[in-house]
């Protein structure tokens, strides 16, 4: 390919789209020369084609430094929402595709002034995926297959390497245990506040969880390890171990039996770390996390989830970076379903601020039962929204990542057999 400069983002660009995405090895060039030299396929992009060669315009955004006011007008495309139309009477496609797939990869529009909600997040409804309703689409991978369609077509003996469909269920652990290990003091503080707010069934399940007569009901880890043993697959299960406060409510990490289960889940399935509210923010705090999980693990750490999806670009990526954590699940909103970065495939999360592809992986995940609200929406309607973000997942073969709390498939919860169910069914899907 050539372009008139190899930028940092034209690299990170097209190296996402063509190899990441569609499985197709390609060289960047911003020599005429060598371009014209080259016999086999090959296509340009820029503000003009250079002859008659396979021709896509450019905007001016993977040619930039640094952060400016871009502006944004979403069009319809064919059935698919699309931005930074181009109007070259060559250019293959009428809009820059690979700008936009930057704009949304490096959540460039987290990085310019916008509201917060309440917990300092970037809520959903700032972005322009929702606020142009199609935040629910895989854009960046439905523009990848569509760019590749018009490559076989010009070429159609380019060979693209066979990508597949694949689930990834993520469990968040933020209380390993509902009842159990928690302490005298918390434990009777505990039952009086069941008493206090008449909750006699939830008294009663402590009484016997302490007494020894009944499984704590957060503890459903033999059930994942059952479900991995019966199937393999990639899933996670990331464990929050910071320090009691305000938002972190488990019981001590260095506690003989919460070291026991992680162990003994961590010999099934992968197992990482859910950083604290205060951990997302403080490198040190993180790193003693860091720390603590390794101890437990025997193991270098390398995946994390922010607790409350609490994710402050590009701070909190940096943080990882610098404690060498490898791959991140933190890139989803908590209050809707669908896709934060238009992407259902993983990424190298690109630092603006620093113009530079870094080594951590971004997976970002377009179902949580964190935003749904079973009292409010019915169960049908809930399966239906999960079929259909599958369904778009399975047509750009990406994969499809679920985040679910390990409370939801407790015996105590009100919608277990719900969640239960919903959850045993991801598992089960077969990878295509």
């Amino acid at each position: 390919m050539h372009t008139q400069k190899v930028t940092s983002r034209v690299s990170y660009t097209f190296k996402q789209i063509c190899k990441r995405i569609l499985g197709l090895d390609i060289d960047l060039t911003s020599k005429i020369e060598l371009f014209i030299a080259h016999d086999g396929p090959k296509f340009s992009y820029g503000k003009q084609p250079l002859g008659k060669e396979l021709y896509f315009q450019s905007v001016d955004l993977l040619f930039e430094q640094g952060l400016n006011d871009v502006e944004v007008q979403v069009s319809d495309w064919e059935g698919v929402k699309c931005f930074f139309e181009v109007k070259h009477e060559d250019s293959v496609l009428p809009y820059d595709i690979f700008a936009a797939t930057f704009y949304l990869l490096s959540r460039y529009e987290e990085y310019m002034p916008h509201v917060k909600d309440q917990m300092g997040r970037f809520p959903a409804t700032e972005s322009i995926a929702f606020q142009n309703d199609f935040l629910k689409d895989p854009v960046v991978d439905i523009w990848a297959h569509r760019f590749k369609k018009i490559l076989l077509e010009k070429y159609p003996d380019l060979i693209f390497k066979q990508k597949t469909f694949s689930i990834m269920p993520i469990v968040a652990v933020s209380q390993t245990f509902a009842y159990k290990n928690k302490g005298v003091l918390r434990s009777i503080g505990g039952g009086i506040r069941d008493l206090w707010r008449l909750k006699l069934d939830e008294f009663g399940d402590r009484i016997r969880v302490l007494l020894g007569f009944m499984r704590d009901p957060y503890d459903i880890f033999d059930f994942i390890i059952d479900l991995q043993k019966s199937k393999p697959n990639k899933a996670k299960v990331l464990f929050g171990i910071g320090d009691f406060s305000n938002y972190e409510k488990n019981i001590g990490y260095n506690k003989p039996k919460h070291r026991t289960v992680i162990k003994h889940i961590a010999d099934y399935v992968e197992v990482g770390l859910k950083p604290s509210y205060e951990g997302i923010e403080s490198l040190q705090i993180l790193k003693k996390e860091k720390i603590r999980i390794e101890g437990i693990l025997n193991r270098r750490l390398k995946y994390t989830i922010c607790s409350f999806f609490k994710l402050k670009l590009p701070e909190a990526y940096r943080n990882f970076i610098e404690l060498e954590v490898k791959e991140d699940f933190s890139m989803g909103y908590a209050k809707y379903s669908g896709f934060r970065a238009g992407t259902c495939t993983p990424f190298m999360f690109y630092d603006l601020d620093y113009e530079v592809q870094t080594p951590l992986v971004i997976h970002s995940f377009c179902f949580s039962n964190v935003g749904q609200d079973v009292d409010l929406t019915p169960e049908d309607e809930i399966r239906k929204e999960m079929m259909d973000l599958m369904g778009r997942v399975k047509e750009v073969k990406g994969v499809f990542i679920t985040v679910f709390s390990n409370t939801v498939l407790s015996e105590n919860h009100e919608h277990q057999s719900f969640w239960k169910s919903i959850f045993e069914f991801i598992w089960n899907i077969e990878n295509e």
